[in-house]
């Protein structure tokens, strides 16, 4: 099965071993789910889009099953529901990599792109999978709004954007003006968890896509010659 990325030539590759943690998971994952995907995960979208998603790491039974980001877990469910209702998507959500679903005008990173056991990647494995996310963003030259779906999301946001962590703190709602001209708007990530608990809900999500919306023609892009440096 191949699933062909918006982002040729940023992805990392299928065996890619530089988290041996990581690497031992998918593995177990390959002799118990042959017909999973079972790889990186790539992004999915629109390589032209204006808004990013930056997301955590594959769930085991979402994007590592289906090879596509959000796909075929709970969390998919708000998130495509919530694309859909902003105008952001084309086509119906089926939970499945062949349902016909596109993306327009936004495209969803991962800041991890392997399966990390427990949806807990750690330190050295975010700072490993770092460079795949950077050159990512870096290619995202029409890109002007980042939504971080969760602390980590948010994190490896900010160090792409060359802005200092300590300066920016998560949290849920919050907009920050980055130092390559775009804008970072941070959520709560829409797992099961976070939605069954009430700590994020259908409206609270709504309202980080409509403060993305309003930055939209406020930000100058990190190519863009009038980016503040």
């Amino acid at each position: 099965m191949e699933i062909a990325s918006p982002l040729p030539g940023t992805e990392p590759p299928r065996d890619c071993p530089r988290c041996p943690r990581l690497v031992a998971f998918r593995a177990q994952c390959r002799i118990e789910y042959p017909d999973w995907w079972n790889a990186p995960v790539h992004a999915f979208g629109d390589p032209h889009a204006w808004l990013a998603f930056a997301g955590l790491a594959p769930g085991k039974h979402g994007a590592n099953r289906t090879g596509r980001p959000f796909t075929g877990d709970h969390a998919g469910d708000l998130l495509f529901a919530t694309l859909a209702e902003f105008g952001l998507s084309k086509g119906r959500y089926g939970a499945r990599i062949d349902d016909g679903l596109t993306l327009d005008g936004a495209i969803i990173v991962n800041s991890v792109k392997c399966l990390p056991p427990q949806n807990k990647p750690t330190p050295a494995e975010i700072a490993a999978c770092r460079p795949f996310f950077e050159a990512q963003m870096a290619a995202l030259s029409k890109v002007r709004v980042v939504i971080a779906l969760g602390r980590i999301a948010h994190d490896a946001a900010l160090r792409a954007a060359g802005a200092r962590l300590s300066a920016h703190p998560f949290a849920h709602g919050a907009a920050h003006a980055l130092p390559d001209g775009r804008h970072l708007v941070d959520s709560y990530h829409c797992s099961r968890y976070n939605t069954n608990t009430g700590r994020l809900t259908p409206e609270m999500f709504a309202d980080v896509f409509r403060t993305a919306l309003g930055l939209k023609d406020q930000t100058s892009g990190p190519n863009s010659s009038t980016s503040p440096r």
